[in-house]
């Protein structure tokens, strides 16, 4: 069921599958290659970087791409350290930074799964601003090599666009015209505002996941890579139809096949040929 969804996404538009994914609560690496050697997904050649985090459920970020589209060179994790009041580490996953060239133009992925909202949103918050600044601590070490580069912010950050973890901790701007150089642009600010969902939380619908693109990406030419649009992929099949939780995206239960209970999000990037 989910390489059906994955190797649908963005193919509305696109004629190919997702040329780069970050997934997140990955159980291990088997489970990724399970995925990859299905049906939908076996003749796309894609491959697997994932590594194993300190998290306490022992759920990890990963990173798939389409070895014909995408050439690693260079992947890393990056820990969130993180403490109770009383002193205790609260263990989350890691940060997963992936560098490589999308035909012959260097990009960078940061895929991230931020702290849960666990124990409330206004306790838990912390955590998730200092995961902002984590990713702002890579983007700082990524221009020691690539001075100006083309950088991907991506993940469930069980925040919304609105939060200060993203608004103030990544600095992602609601429109292009406000993002100065080396600054981040996020498109699905628009789309929450619009009313658009990627989950439900507490039976309200927000968009916990996003995709950010840094300022490179996001200039008028289209002599190389750069940002296009932005989607929510909700087909009919992946709602849930009836009882309290229709409208919702429909999950995997001991009773139903189902998918997941967060929609994925997607953008594409374009340049002229």
């Amino acid at each position: 069921n989910m390489a059906k969804v994955i190797s649908e996404i963005g193919t509305d538009e696109a004629k190919n599958s997702p040329v780069i994914i970050g997934v997140a609560e990955i159980e291990n690496r088997k489970v990724l290659e399970d995925l990859i050697a299905t049906g939908y997904l076996k003749s796309k050649n894609y491959s697997i970087i994932h590594y194993d985090s300190p998290d306490l459920r022992g759920i990890d970020v990963g990173f798939l791409y389409q070895s014909n589209f995408f050439r690693p060179i260079h992947h890393e994790t990056f820990e969130l350290k993180l403490w109770e009041e009383n002193g205790m580490r609260i263990y989350t996953r890691d940060q997963l930074l992936v560098s490589g060239y999308l035909g012959d133009e260097l990009i960078h992925i940061i895929v991230n799964h931020w702290p849960s909202r666990r124990g409330g949103e206004e306790k838990s918050r912390p955590t998730r601003e200092k995961a902002a600044y984590l990713n702002t601590q890579i983007i700082e070490q990524i221009k020691l090599t690539d001075p100006n580069p083309k950088v991907i912010i991506m993940g469930d950050l069980n925040d919304g666009t609105y939060n200060k973890s993203v608004k103030e901790g990544i600095g992602a701007k609601l429109k292009k015209e406000e993002v100065k150089q080396f600054g981040v642009y996020n498109p699905f600010e628009q789309m929450a505002i619009d009313g658009n969902s990627s989950l439900f939380y507490r039976d309200a619908g927000d968009i916990f996941d996003q995709i950010m693109v840094s300022e490179t990406l996001i200039k008028k030419d289209y002599s190389s890579y750069r940002y296009w649009k932005s989607g929510i992929y909700n087909k009919p099949f992946m709602i849930q139809t009836t009882g309290q939780y229709k409208g919702y995206p429909l999950r995997h239960t001991i009773n139903e096949i189902g998918f997941s209970d967060h929609f994925p999000v997607y953008i594409y990037l374009i340049k002229q040929e």
